[in-house]
């Protein structure tokens, strides 16, 4: 802060203090004002230089408009401004107002919608599927407890950061980067983990659509065991024949009628199921329709993807806790057993203790949505003061209430299907698609009354939750494309986006899709998203700096950023996801034939080799600018993209600060 103020401010600085202003308000105040005036004088230079002829003047005067006297006042450049004498080494009003304003940027039609956007991504098949099974491999009540603390101590800071960044940028999962130019490299990881994600994702739907047209059907056809492709597994009856097999025929129906696979995962892809495949055709034309107009459109389907999976899971929560069992198996869910915290054969004891641990992140990961970019690119069409504090707190309630519901919901009927075969809970089922897709619709085929009903409700869920998480995972690459492409009209790019997911996804709808889509969940997703959600706090805690952006969100939503945010950004959330990482890669065990891990392993490394390839990039171009300290500063580009909002920004920035 000046210790005086310049003799042309007298006036002004006078009048100010005769209103009571303090002194720091007042250098905030006079900051703002020659930056407007600047910014305005400069635009009127632009307007009218080419009808002067006198535009290559003004280009070659671009170089400085920073007073070389009294540089007191920070304008965010590393240089200051006071009086109208113009030094060297300086910004333009013009690279100040880098901003484009927001005449290109679509916002929110209410704030409900952007708030059920999240809930609809955030809230998602994992929480259906994922979540109670980790559970029920990992001490059932007594995984609730490391969940709970890796939510609260990674989870729900990397969502909030990722909400600050998008809204305060107004930008994509790229550009919102310009904050760190050396980590630009995640914006594009990030990009490839959630084209991954979303391309087998839609397989899934497209199997809840095979079941949902499957369940018109006058008998569910995975109720009884059909020779047409059962074969000699079926009995005369419809029943299967127990003596070739142990299967069920729900088990038998999924494996062998839906999704049959290459008795050895060395056999290659095999061929297309022309079935499959039409559904999954079906199941891209919802995510078209829904992102064609960007979130004018996305934000209306919102309200029936966040709360209609309620409706059916309370449904299916009544009627599950009134079937014989259905004690047993939420009583199974919530029951602690304390000795799946800690594995005694494990020889060193730390790895024993983090087994619980590293299967806790994972669901917390996929069910919040965090890592993928969904969140940071939904954030970025709020308005500048969007109370995102609010919604991150309200979301991450939300994701934790609907995995404990769908916990009770799937449970009650484990233990169901447990009183009827004699099966003990925990060895029901095998998790994933078996869980969706054979344990329930064995329930459902059971229920007695209007089975047809349940099975209808139950995949439409499946279907809506798919749609719910797809629109963001798919939207976030389109709104990477709009930013690159503007003049490409949006539902071109949407288009071409959902053609291309398409045919990536044939890939699944082979005899070895079922191999291919767990090889694509590991490496593709679960191996990027913990690098990349590290790197997120690394990068804006230790290189941009962790008070500078506490500052910038301060600014933003007027409240401060509590240590609580201060802690996990800076040091426990980074470290701990260092901590799972290492421990994933000295003790996963991935039981694939060789080829197969030489494609997971290289689409592991291009997509964390961006990373580095954008660092060598950024030295590489900022070098000869001759200081070092420049290579980790953000780009002209960074801050609020809104240019009068920008300018009350820069006009906050302490004095002296180097912000690019």
């Amino acid at each position: 802060m000046p210790k005086t103020f310049p003799p042309e401010c007298d006036a002004l600085v006078k009048a100010f203090s005769n209103d009571g202003m303090s002194r720091r308000a007042i250098v905030a105040k006079l900051k703002f004002m020659i930056l407007t005036s600047a910014s305005q004088l400069y635009k009127i230079i632009q307007t009218h230089s080419s009808y002067l002829g006198r535009q290559a003047d003004v280009e070659n005067d671009n170089q400085g408009y920073v007073p070389s006297e009294e540089k007191e006042v920070g304008d965010g450049f590393g240089g200051t401004l006071s009086a109208p004498n113009y030094s060297e080494d300086a910004q333009p009003p013009s690279e100040i107002l880098s901003g484009t304003g927001n005449d290109g940027i679509q916002e929110w039609d209410s704030p409900i919608e952007f708030l059920l956007s999240c809930i609809s991504m955030s809230v998602g098949l994992e929480n259906i599927w994922r979540f109670p099974f980790i559970a029920l491999t990992n001490g059932g009540g007594a995984f609730l407890i490391p969940y709970l603390i890796v939510l609260v101590i990674i989870g729900r800071p990397i969502y909030y950061l990722e909400m600050c960044l998008g809204q305060f940028t107004s930008c994509g999962l790229v550009r919102a980067w310009s904050v760190s130019p050396l980590f630009k490299g995640i914006g594009f990881a990030v990009v490839l983990a959630s084209f991954c994600v979303g391309t087998y994702y839609c397989t899934i739907m497209a199997v809840a659509i095979y079941y949902l047209v499957a369940s018109f059907s006058k008998t569910l056809p995975w109720d009884y065991c059909d020779k047409n492709w059962g074969g000699d597994l079926c009995t005369d009856d419809g029943k299967v024949n127990t003596n070739l097999t142990s299967q069920r025929t729900t088990s038998l129906y999924f494996h062998m009628e839906v999704f049959p696979q290459l008795p050895n995962v060395e056999d290659g892809l095999g061929k297309i199921h022309w079935k499959l495949a039409l559904s999954l055709l079906l199941a891209w034309i919802p995510i078209f329709l829904t992102l064609w107009k960007g979130v004018k459109s996305s934000g209306k389907v919102a309200y029936f993807t966040a709360l209609f999976p309620y409706v059916v899971l309370l449904i299916l929560l009544i009627r599950g806790v009134t079937l014989e069992g259905a004690g047993t198996g939420i009583e199974f869910f919530f029951r602690p057993q304390w000795s799946a915290l800690y594995d005694p054969e494990v020889s060193i004891k730390i790895i024993g203790v983090l087994n619980v641990w590293y299967a806790a992140v994972g669901p917390c990961f996929f069910s919040l949505g965090i890592g993928f970019g969904p969140i940071l690119s939904l954030s970025s069409h709020n308005k500048f003061n969007h109370n995102v504090y609010r919604d991150t707190i309200i979301i991450s309630f939300m994701d934790t209430f609907t995995s404990i519901l769908a916990g009770c919901t799937v449970f009650a009927v484990l233990g169901y299907l447990s009183k009827q075969t004699g099966i003990d809970v925990d060895m029901i089922t095998s998790g994933g698609m078996d869980l969706a897709f054979v344990a329930y619709p064995e329930a459902i085929a059971n229920f007695g009354w209007a089975p047809q009903l349940f099975a209808v409700l139950f995949f439409l869920m499946l279907l809506t939750l798919g749609i719910g998480t797809l629109t963001g995972l798919t939207g976030s690459v389109i709104g990477v494309l709009c930013e690159q492409f503007r003049s490409v009209p949006q539902w071109i790019i949407t288009l071409s986006v959902c053609a291309v997911g398409f045919l990536f996804g044939l890939m699944y709808c082979t005899e070895g899709g079922l191999t291919m889509i767990d090889l694509i969940d590991y490496f593709g997703s679960n191996f990027i998203i913990y690098v990349m959600g590290g790197l997120e706090c690394a990068a804006i805690a230790w290189v941009y700096g962790l008070q500078r952006f506490c500052n910038d969100i301060e600014f933003m939503l007027e409240r401060p950023v509590g240590w609580y945010w201060k802690i996990c950004w800076g040091f426990v959330t980074p470290v701990g996801l260092a901590i799972i990482f290492v421990y994933a890669m000295v003790t996963q065990e991935l039981k694939y034939p060789t080829a197969h891990l030489v494609a997971g392993w290289s689409l592991a490394a291009v997509a964390l080799s961006l990373v580095p390839a954008f660092m060598l990039h950024t030295v590489y171009t900022r070098l000869p600018d001759g200081f070092l300290e420049r290579m980790i500063r953000p780009k002209k580009e960074w801050g609020p993209l809104d240019n009068k909002i920008r300018l009350e920004w820069l006009a906050n920035v302490p004095a002296k600060t180097k912000l690019f």
